[in-house]
Parts: structure tokens; sequence; C-alpha cells
């Protein structure tokens, strides 16, 4: 139980957003990817609505997670990545 505990002290908060806005640039490189390696032909301007749309997607989901975020803290709820250390009685 202490190890998962130091563990987690080092974790950092989970961003949807970021990861949303990764997923995007992944895909995104894989098509021009796919492009180098000659599996199928992307043109130039094919990416940039799925960038847009990428940016759009990962901006709502981070609204979204800092709403969550804000509501679960005015109700008392510990975040999840809550790194402040609680002391255990020893007992």
């Amino acid at each position: 139980m202490q190890r998962s505990d130091e563990r987690r002290r080092w974790l950092h908060p989970f961003q949807p957003g970021r990861l949303v806005t990764g997923l995007t640039m992944g895909g995104v490189a894989l098509a021009y990817g796919g492009d180098a390696a000659g599996w199928w032909d992307t043109e130039w301007f094919a990416v940039i609505p799925i960038v847009v749309l990428g940016l759009f997607l990962a901006s709502v989901t981070g609204i979204i997670a800092y709403a969550v975020r804000r509501r679960r803290g005015a109700r008392g709820i510990a975040p999840a990545d809550d790194r402040t250390t609680q002391k255990t009685p020893t007992g």
C-alpha cells in the first residue's frame, strides 16, 4: 500500500484535452507518414480540417474536464490527483 502511494505522488494529473490533441497530431503524422512511405497520397491541405477539428475537440474536452474538477472541488470531494501527504495512524 505504501509503495503505490509513493508512486502516485510522482504521477502527473490526467489531462484529457492533451490526450485528444496528441491523438489528433498522431493521426496527422500517420497520414503524412503513409504518404512518405508510398502507401497512399495525402494532399497538403487534407490535414487542415483534421487539425482544426482536433483542436476544437481538445478545447471542448479540456473545458469539460475543468468544469468537472471544479464541481468536484466545490462539493468537497478530493480530486484523484491530490498530491498532499496524509498521515496514517501507525497504531
